[in-house]
């Protein structure tokens, strides 16, 4: 009798504690917005396939949550932090949204932050580059989870200025990601012994850098710097390779590069060029088994962006698991107090200023000759280590990290 008392009191123990983290997941329903470039300059390297790489996530989860259904909703931002806030407070609003992913313009991302923190919601940005998204626009809910400007700039920088590129020319992309790069590059350039002879914005997007590359060409500058992405950067390489910019003795550096600009370039145009990538889709039995499930879901190889919002929504889901609730605060600490060890990362970790620190890897892309097939385009060179990667919080303005 009493071992049937003891095994009744503890089924309603369990049902009770099971009915309380149903109770905490509001709605009884997590619903996840993806917002990115749909359809211009960062389709390629997020877009419709990070929504892909996200309901992957979901589905490997298996739907649900603590008995919470997963959903879905889902917007293009065309690059505009108008259009981006005005999605997510109608998000917020009218469609009880918990969680903002995807993320790509700088300056969608720094708008979209805003509107998160003041509706107590949370974002994890894997397509933004900002280092400034986790550092003077830090706010206490939302994650910086891929890659920033400042391991761009010390691991492709850096190794360019040691192999003897001392003076630039910078050609940036004219909005908060652009500025952020050129800044940080030239805080690298200069710490190695390098000079910046010249910076120069161009409109974002730009379909036409013929005036750009023939002002880098008589600059006298021994790098050539591309501080752009997606389509600005292929562009930029094209026109550069069309009038002779490496052959006349010209470094080219493309500081952000993604595996589908170089795809979209080709291995003739593309060889040699450094890169500094926080992942890449065979580097390892982990990443190359998800990769072969990404290829047979889009027809194409996975970037670093996409592998980052599979990655960070499986992070999400399993805060959400281990709390029983879909509070921005608690799902956040949870995802901070737990190691990112999967196909993406290896023991990366997620830090108060919200940065999620883990290996940066320097890749040069192969010669046709190298390449073994469509997609086998990267050489890695080096690992740049996580505390070496990222910018060190001694070193930051973030309120969360600077006001404790």
């Amino acid at each position: 009798m009493r071992i049937m008392k003891k095994l009744l009191t503890s089924a309603i123990a369990s049902t009770m504690l099971a009915s309380g983290a149903q109770a905490a997941i509001s709605d009884n329903t997590v619903k996840i917005g993806y917002l990115a470039d749909m359809s211009g300059t960062y389709r390629d390297l997020a877009g419709p396939n990070g929504l892909t790489a996200m309901e992957m996530a979901i589905a490997d989860f298996g739907g649900k949550v603590n008995g919470a259904t997963i959903e879905v909703v889902n917007a293009d931002d065309r690059n505009s932090p108008d259009v981006a806030s005005s999605t997510v407070r109608r998000w917020v609003d009218n469609e009880q949204v918990d969680m903002v992913g995807g993320l790509v313009a700088s300056s969608v991302s720094i708008a979209v932050s805003n509107i998160l923190e003041e509706n107590d919601r949370l974002g994890i940005v894997s397509g933004s580059a900002a280092s400034s998204i986790t550092n003077e626009h830090c706010t206490p809910n939302h994650i910086h989870y891929v890659y920033d400007t400042y391991p761009l700039a010390n691991g492709t920088a850096s190794a360019v200025v040691k192999e003897g590129g001392e003076k630039w020319f910078i050609l940036t992309a004219d909005y908060a990601f652009g500025h952020a790069l050129e800044g940080d590059v030239t805080q690298v350039v200069e710490a190695s012994g390098g000079e910046v002879i010249d910076a120069v914005r161009h409109p974002f997007p730009t379909s036409d850098f013929s005036s750009f590359i023939l002002q880098a060409q008589g600059s006298g500058a021994d790098v050539v710097a591309l501080a752009n992405a997606g389509a600005d950067t292929v562009n930029a390489i094209t026109t550069a390779n069309e009038f002779g910019v490496t052959q006349s003795g010209q470094t080219l550096a493309a500081l952000l590069l993604f595996l589908t600009d170089v795809h979209a370039l080709g291995a003739e145009t593309a060889q040699g060029i450094q890169l500094t990538t926080g992942w890449y889709w065979d580097m390892n039995p982990e990443a190359r088994a998800w990769a072969d499930r990404f290829l047979e879901e889009t027809g194409v190889r996975p970037t670093m962006v996409h592998a980052g919002i599979y990655s960070s929504t499986m992070q999400y889901l399993n805060a959400i698991k281990a709390t029983g609730s879909d509070d921005a605060q608690t799902v956040r600490k949870q995802m901070m107090d737990t190691p990112i060890n999967d196909m993406f990362a290896s023991n990366g970790i997620i830090r108060e200023d919200g940065r999620m620190v883990h290996d940066m890897y320097l890749a040069e892309v192969k010669t046709p000759a190298e390449s073994k097939g469509e997609w086998d385009l990267y050489d890695i060179v080096r690992t740049i280590p996580a505390d070496e990667a990222y910018r060190p919080l001694s070193e930051s303005k973030c309120p969360l990290v600077t006001n404790n």
